[in-house]
Parts: structure tokens; sequence; C-alpha cells
């Protein structure tokens, strides 16, 4: 995936995370309890030392100075406006993900969760001694200030993500229950267990609704120590914080200091590592791993590149029409343009064979649909059944499948070019002047496909000259970051490469990814701009699935119904992180379930391997 969420990168939203158990009942806490599993019982018992992916004895110390690319003129990530940096090291949440095992949270800020058999609300007992940076107490009154101040003036995510709660309130001095509206939600405990607390007393005297570069109050294991606008972000570890004792920290923020350089784009971030000016790279680009690092700080040993396998669901990454222009409202036209991308080429020619391609948007999972409907479990046959007739007749009778090529270029993708124009034709474009026209309005097919990183370019170039082929003048234009997050905010573009997160308990998130309330909301991340209303109902059912087993078959009446709807071009995914490091690091031995890219944070300077490093670091010869 090339980002999980624009939203969860900046604000540090949590994503579900994947379940790897079988079908379990939903089940209240039965009283107060310190975590909270989707489904099933959590792995980790009320008197847990730590999580078993972190070490406990990691020594703190040192830094560590990553990468950002594009800039940012704001440290308030929870808006609309302005360009954002990431800055969750500050803060902390109710309570935290697991990241190795099934979607379940543990107590942070809180004490104890509570929540009854049928989820209709959540309690949470706040701990005594949760203090921010200056040290006041963490509240009940800063919970719900948090949640007010998120949804009313907030990105549009947390309207949808917050959607269904009906009313929070203060129901003990250190108690805050959530109490929930409309039809079942079971996720809706962890929803908002994730939910970012930040300080009452703070934002009293700032608007929350502004930009701004001062430094937020927070209480997490980081401050912000240093701003260089649109140049670095520079984070401290608070040696007195609260929770550096509290089992799900325990082993994790073991860098004193944290630094992200930011850079205009991945190629000139990835020549700053080479360089010395960065200590970790992760590589998004298959080219580049192969070609980009035979360098001599790689050949001594100075930086190890390592591959490490991860379990997490691929989602989807695509081409994204754009359905709410004119040109691509027929679905013909969307089905016909995806004949025209040659994933066997890429792969082959310029991504050194290292993907899989991707035919689900629950890819890599046991949620992705497969085979034909008529020999899929039951409830996902009576749920598309349901409106037969009015989704696309072959849903009910192929195998949704991404066209295929021999991977020989030009003659490869003939029999696929001669199939597009059949589709396009019968949507009323025909060739004039080798041009492809609207044969009743005399409109010609042209469109732009907007990019945010010049390394896509390689997908969209051959790309554009297949779609040549056609008679479509298909323009890329790569800009920066800011004007990107812009133009994508306002809706303003034709295609794009894009990608959604999943996970193995997806819920509420579908509602921002696919519903008609987000198509025309700025910043949802509603990209095509669906608007159907069975798309609408499918997404609740996901939600309200009441058992494992249920879920199952809930998404992948989605993920046909999204599939069938042509409204991306699927492209690829990897099951492995790739990571290139210098080697000053430690980390420990297990490598969770969701890959090792999301444990970074409990990695820690070795001073033997830093000193060892030393001068070498920035010697061409490494001498």
């Amino acid at each position: 995936m090339l980002r999980n969420s624009f939203i969860a990168a900046v604000a540090g939203i949590g994503l579900a995370a994947a379940v790897i158990g079988g079908a379990h009942a939903l089940e209240g806490t039965n009283g107060p309890a310190h975590a909270l599993a989707m489904h099933g019982k959590p792995n980790f018992g009320p008197d847990f030392t730590h999580f078993d992916y972190a070490n406990p004895d990691a020594p703190k110390g040192g830094s560590r100075i990553s990468d950002a690319t594009g800039t940012y003129d704001s440290l308030n990530p929870f808006i609309l406006s302005g360009t954002p940096a990431g800055v969750s090291l500050i803060y902390d949440s109710l309570m935290v993900q697991s990241v190795d095992e099934a979607f379940t949270l543990y107590c942070l800020l809180c004490e104890t969760v509570e929540t009854p058999d049928d989820r209709s609300w959540v309690e949470f007992t706040l701990r005594e001694d949760a203090r921010w940076h200056d040290g006041v107490p963490v509240s009940v009154d800063d919970v719900i200030f948090s949640f007010n101040a998120l949804r009313d003036k907030g990105r549009p995510f947390y309207r949808f993500y917050y959607g269904s709660v009906a009313d929070v309130a203060q129901t003990g001095p250190r108690r805050v229950r959530f109490t929930f509206g409309g039809d079942l939600n079971p996720e809706l405990p962890l929803i908002i267990g994730e939910l970012t607390i930040l300080p009452k007393h703070y934002w009293d005297t700032r608007d929350f609704a502004k930009t701004t570069l001062e430094p937020p109050l927070g209480s997490g294991a980081y401050r912000i120590s240093d701003v260089k606008p649109g140049r670095s972000l520079t984070f401290e570890r608070v040696p007195d914080y609260w929770g550096k004792d509290h089992p799900t920290q325990v082993g994790f923020n073991n860098f004193d200091s944290i630094r992200i350089d930011y850079f205009r784009d991945r190629g000139i971030a990835r020549e700053a590592f080479k360089g010395g000016n960065t200590d970790i790279w992760i590589e998004n680009s298959a080219k580049e791993w192969a070609t980009a690092f035979d360098v001599p700080a790689v050949r001594d040993g100075r930086i190890l590149k390592e591959e490490f396998a991860h379990e997490r669901p691929a989602g989807m990454q695509g081409f994204v029409f754009n359905v709410r222009k004119p040109i691509f409202a027929d679905r013909r036209v969307r089905k016909a343009l995806t004949l025209a991308w040659d994933f066997e080429w890429y792969n082959k020619n310029l991504a050194y064979n290292a993907y899989a391609r991707t035919d689900s948007y629950f890819d890599n999972s046991e949620l992705g649909s497969r085979g034909l409907l008529s020999d899929a479990d039951a409830e996902e046959r009576d749920i598309l059944e349901r409106f037969r007739g009015q989704l696309p007749d072959e849903l009910y009778t192929q195998v949704y499948a991404t066209p295929t090529t021999d991977g020989s270029g030009a003659r490869g993708i003939r029999n696929n070019l001669r199939a597009a124009r059949k589709l396009l034709e019968d949507a009323g474009w025909v060739i004039r002047d080798g041009t492809l026209t609207n044969a009743g309005t005399g409109a010609t097919f042209g469109f732009e496909i907007l990019l945010v990183q010049p390394t896509f370019e390689r997908m969209a170039l051959p790309f554009a000259r297949n779609l040549e082929r056609l008679g479509i003048q298909a323009k890329v234009r790569v800009v920066d970051v800011a004007q990107y997050q812009n133009r994508t905010d306002a809706r303003d573009y034709d295609m794009i490469i894009g990608s959604w997160g999943q996970s193995l308990s997806p819920g509420n998130e579908q509602r921002d990814y696919w519903s008609t309330n987000a198509a025309e909301a700025a910043g949802s991340r509603n990209l095509v701009g669906i608007q159907d209303p069975i798309i609408d109902e499918l997404i609740e059912l996901v939600i309200s699935a009441p058992s494992r087993e249920s879920l199952v078959q809930r998404t992948r009446a989605l993920d046909r119904a999204l599939l069938w709807g042509n409204y991306v071009i699927p492209q690829f995914h990897l099951p492995v992180d790739r990571i290139a490091f210098w080697d000053k690091f430690g980390r420990p031995a297990k490598i969770p379930l969701l890959g090792e890219r999301t444990n970074i944070s409990a990695w820690w300077v070795d001073p033997a391997k830093e000193a060892a490093l030393g001068t070498r670091k920035s010697s061409p010869d490494g001498r």
C-alpha cells in the first residue's frame, strides 16, 4: 500500500488490525476489563507486563532520523485546513492496539473498559496517574472535549467514524460513557477506544479550527522540541512520561530524539538516506529496491537491506476513476480502460517481477470474495440475491478477474484493446480521425492522471501509451504534496493513483471509503465518488455483523459489489516490508503479524553497533 490513510498518517488514528482466529460470537467485557477484543478474548491477561513483540530490556538513548515527503505548515492534523505534520507521538489514546493478534485494544489512558454483550455503550474509567506534559491530570472533561472537537470541527473523516455515537456523558469522577444509536455496530466500543485525547485546558484558549505552528500540549511519550516549517520536525522523549512503565509502553519509545526531515520527493529522500542523512528507509518501488542500493554502504554492511514478511491485508491500490466526472460515469467505459493497463508487462519490465496482482479490495485475506457467487456461503449469496437486477449481471454469473496479458507489450495487449474498443463503442464512443469521440455530442475523450510521486509515472506513462492506441489522450501530471492534497480534497481530478488500507476487521471506515454521504464531503476517502444505495446498505451490514463468520460473508458481498462496479483499475501488492537501515539499531526478535514497519517504535539504538559504525557512516568507502 502506498499509504494506509492520509488521516491516519498525520493524526495517529489507529486502523483495525488483522484477525487471525476463527469465528467467535460477539461478547461484552462482563464488567470492567483491561482490554477488549472485536471477537473472542484478548491474548494478554490483566497482569501482563509487556507485549511479546517488544523488548522490555531495550536501552533508552540515541536518535532516529526519518523522512517525510513534501512540506508542512501546521501542527494541527485534525482539521482540514493547512498541510499538517504528523504529530501522533505527542498524544495518547484511551486504548492502544496490539499489532500481533485479533483486533484487540488494551487500556492506556483508561484503567478499565466496560461494554455489554450488545455493545450498545462503552464506559471507560480513567487512570489516576495519567498526566499532560504540564502536570495536569487527564480528565473526563478532556475525553468529552476531544470527542466533540473532532466530530464538530475536525476533518470529515471523524463525522463518519463517530457518526453512530448518540451521547457521551460523565458517569463518575473518572468515568465516561459513550452511548450508541442506530443499528448494531459491534466495532464502536473499539473505535472509541482509539480516540486520541486532547487537553481541554490548553485548547480553551486557542481556536481548534485553525492551523498552528505552536507545539501543542500532549500526554504522550514525546513532546515537540524543534519546529522548522517545511524542513524538519523534532521530538524529544519525555523523561518523566507518566506511562513509561505501563505494560503497553514497556519496550517502546526508546529513542531520546526523533527527527523527521522533509524532502521534495522520494527520490531526493532516498539519496539523503544513502548519504547518511537519515537512518531508516521504507521502500515502495520495486525498481529502486532492485537497482538504487548498489552503493558502498550496502556492500560493506553499513546499510542493511532486508525484507520482512508480514500478514497484513493488502487492501486496494489502483488507478482511481473519479466517477463524478461525466466521462467516467458509464461502467462500460471504466471496464474498457481497465483492459488497457498491462500489469504483466509492467511487473516484468519495470518491477522485477516483485508484485502480485490485486483482485480484491480485501486481498491477501479471508475477507476477499472468491469463485462464483453460486458457490459462496449462504449469507453472502442471500445478501446479493436481494439486489439481483440492480447490480451488474456479471456478478451473478462470472468470477471477477483482472485482465491479463503475456507480458510481451504491444502484441500481448492487442486482444485486450480489441475488447476495450467494443465496450467503448457500446457506450457510444467511436474513432474519428484517430481520436475517440462521442457519437452523440462530438466530444473527444481525454483526461488527466494526477500523481503525487514521480515514481508513479512508471505505471501511468505506459498506461497512457496504451490508451493512445484507443484514441484516448491521457495526460500525466505530477504535482507537489500540498497541491495534490488540495486538489484531492476538492475532488479536482479525473484519475489518480490511490489506495485504501484494509484490515481483517473492517467497519466504520468503510463509510468514509464508499458511502453516498462521503462522496461529496471534502477530505473524505471516497475518492471514487460512489453514490449507490446498495453499497450504502452493504456497508451497514458489514458494520453491524454480529460475529466473525458473518463479518467475513458480509465483507465478501461488499467486495463483489465494489469489484464489479469497476471503480478502480487494480494494481498490485507486496507480502513483505522492504526496509533499509544504517546498522546502529537493535530490534525485537519477534516480527508482529502486521509486519516490522508497524513496530519500528520498538527498535532501539544499540550502543555497540553505533560506536562501531561511528564515522564510517559518512565515509564513501566505509573506512
